[in-house]
């Protein structure tokens, strides 16, 4: 990550707040995808989407089920949140099914570069690092659409589009 890219986020905390920052600039047939080593964030990062969605259930890693949808709350969009971490090809990713969610819901994919790209047209890539002292630096890559714009509500810096 170039400097002028990245957000410092000094505690899980400040990842989750993050989390639901982003939520408010989320809306139906969205595509996150979550990149980073174990233990940078990522499921700290879709706990703060679930809470600024307002969705129902607690959010926790999905590696074991693969996949897990939370239905809508407050601000009316289920979060369907896969683990596309034990996944080999896009097959697998068919098989989920999750076409038929996307569309009505914010789709949050945790390891899924390389893979969950072809679940919509224009996606927001997340790469997250963590430091020795637990700090995270996140940067954001708009990937088409409107993606751009709508991540410069965030205040954060973005990194070029794709």
């Amino acid at each position: 990550m170039r400097p002028d890219q990245i957000k410092s986020l000094p505690t899980a905390a400040d990842t989750h707040d993050f989390g639901t920052r982003l939520a408010a600039i989320l809306r139906a047939g969205d595509l996150v995808i979550l990149t980073g080593p174990l233990g940078a964030g990522k499921t700290a990062l879709t706990q703060g989407i679930g809470a600024g969605l307002d969705v129902g259930g607690r959010i926790t890693s999905p590696t074991f089920v693969i996949a897990r949808t939370h239905r809508a709350g407050g601000a009316g969009l289920p979060l369907v949140h896969v683990d596309a971490y034990r996944l080999e090809n896009l097959d697998e990713l068919d098989d989920l099914d999750l076409d038929t969610d996307v569309a009505d819901s914010v789709t949050v994919v945790e390891w899924g570069a390389g893979l969950a790209e072809r679940l919509a047209e224009s996606h927001l890539e997340i790469a997250i690092e963590r430091d020795a002292d637990e700090t995270r630096r996140i940067a954001l890559h708009p990937r088409g659409g409107d993606w751009a714009a709508r991540c410069e509500q965030l205040d954060l810096p973005v990194g070029a589009p794709a």
